[in-house]
């Protein structure tokens, strides 16, 4: 570990380095309050270049995002910055998204900082990662199953056009696409320890979340378990993590290169939500650039697309390879690949425009069941369920609303909750007297347009599906003549009736 009094002289060596600031540049610094924000904001002020201090309140954590705040502010007036706090709403946002909060967090605060420097007239946002940030996410990158891309890390300068497409501002609306500001990272190569020693030295007042301790939470049980254990194998893994990210984006660097020559060559049509590339060349490039290529293909007529699974492209380059003329992949958010007799075709389905018609959620999210009460579902929808006790079966025979469903209060007791499907599930559909099928098989019988299937709710209790919601339900929820209590269930639209 480096002298603490040589931190400031190798910060403003890495704003060299890097080219992340000029003197007398504008930046917007994102300001928790917790130690590695602080000790940036007090970096950069003593580094020639003008700060903006910039704090989201999340609109969580009660009286202690309060304090955040305040203490920011009165930080920032100390010193003399201009500072600028905005609030969200992000648990209503999560919400609506059908997301993580902590994944809409992410989004906001950088829609925010985005936001902030557009009106600051800041051409850079700085923020605080370092060196364990970087260690934690590689880790998690491989855990999750990356490649070269996952495995790059965190960058020390981003664009912010390259993050726009998945931002949020913090009333709720888009972040803006066309833009011309970086994102950067100064801390990136200085470890946790020698931070929080610079502000003991300084005598830098930080502030503590307690949400950092939470280990339910993937990131912190990486931080506070994994890491730890792996240290015991090898005291420096967060150095050896560290450097694996700086070996990955260097061979992705040379990887994008040769990408972007071989797009330029085998591009035969590129519309927004189309790409048409040659399919005899395409056949020709190594493997990796086969897969680079997809995926490039991929996020230009999704932009909003947060990753392309491993499977996905390797089914797509399977059939590309050797499939016959009209022959068709599939990839997340109804992208879809198909071999034309010179041509390899990946464009944006029509059909993988969800309808308003029906509540949807995005892949991956789960919702507890509010029983009895309402439980709220992304765009305004609602599912109210009420517990019967005295109904009426040749009623509950005659429903033809697909949007309400009658069960055995029995199926849904205990943990019943909303999500979208999984690979390989089961489901016995109402009508077949108890026999299953796979639930893919099921959807494909029906009709239900494929583009829309991994958005498409499943009222589920255990390992049993009990409703596609709208669609069908279950022999295991039916109500039958012998049976006691019953839940009603209705899918409610937005502000309307139905």
């Amino acid at each position: 570990m480096r002298a603490q009094g040589n931190l400031l002289a190798c910060f403003q060596k890495t704003l060299r380095q890097y080219r992340l600031l000029e003197p007398g540049d504008s930046v917007v610094v994102g300001v928790s309050g917790g130690p590695d924000s602080v000790a940036l904001l007090d970096l950069l002020r003593r580094s020639e270049v003008f700060p903006h201090v910039a704090h989201l309140h999340h609109g969580a954590r009660g009286a202690d995002a309060d304090a955040d705040a305040d203490f920011v502010v009165a930080l920032a007036s100390r010193w003399g910055l201009p500072c600028t706090v905005g609030r969200a709403d992000v648990p209503a946002l999560a919400q609506r998204e059908g997301l993580a909060f902590e994944e809409v967090a992410r989004r906001v605060r950088y829609g925010f900082l985005l936001q902030t420097a557009q009106e600051a007239r800041a051409r850079s946002v700085a923020v605080g990662h370092h060196a364990d940030d970087q260690a934690e996410t590689v880790l998690m990158h491989l855990l999750r199953g990356a490649g070269l891309a996952g495995l790059r890390g965190m960058a020390p300068i981003t664009s912010f056009a390259a993050l726009a497409p998945l931002l949020i501002l913090p009333d709720g609306s888009p972040a803006p696409r066309d833009v011309d500001v970086q994102l950067i990272r100064p801390l990136l190569q200085t470890p946790r320890a020698e931070i929080e020693a610079y502000c003991r030295e300084q005598g830098l007042e930080t502030r503590f979340d307690r949400s950092n301790l939470d280990t339910t939470l993937f990131r912190n049980r990486l931080r506070h378990e994994a890491l730890p254990y792996l240290a015991e194998l090898n005291p420096r893994i967060a150095e050896r993590l560290c450097r694996l990210a700086e070996v990955a984006r260097a061979d992705y660097a040379l990887l994008e290169q040769l990408t972007e020559a071989a797009w330029a060559a085998l591009i035969v049509e590129q519309r927004p939500e189309t790409v048409t590339l040659a399919l005899d060349g395409w056949r020709a490039q190594p493997l990796a650039l086969q897969r680079l290529l997809l995926r490039r293909a991929a996020f230009h007529v999704r932009p909003t697309l947060r990753d392309v699974d491993f499977v996905h492209v390797e089914n797509a380059v399977a059939l590309a390879q050797t499939g016959a003329t009209g022959a068709v992949a599939t990839l997340p958010e109804g992208v879809a690949l198909r071999v034309g007799y010179t041509t390899l075709t990946v464009s944006a389905e029509e059909g993988a425009r969800l309808p308003e018609t029906r509540p949807w959620l995005a892949p991956g999210t789960r919702l507890a069941l509010s029983l009895p009460g309402e439980t709220e579902l992304p765009g305004g929808w609602t599912l109210s369920a009420t517990r019967v006790e005295a109904w009426d079966l040749a009623a509950i025979a005659a429903n033809a609303d697909p949007f309400v469903a009658w069960v055995d209060a029995q199926a849904v007791t205990g943990g019943a909750m909303l999500r979208t499907r999984e690979r390989g599930e089961r489901f016995r559909p109402q009508g077949l007297g108890g026999a299953g099928v796979r639930l893919s098989d099921f959807l494909i019988n029906v009709r239900f347009p494929r583009a829309w299937r991994d958005a498409l709710p499943l009222l589920v209790a255990g390992e049993e599906v009990l409703w596609i919601v709208g669609v069908r339900l279950s022999e295991a929820a039916l109500v039958r003549p012998h049976t006691g209590a019953v839940v009603r269930l209705e899918v409610r639209p937005p502000a309307t009736e139905r």
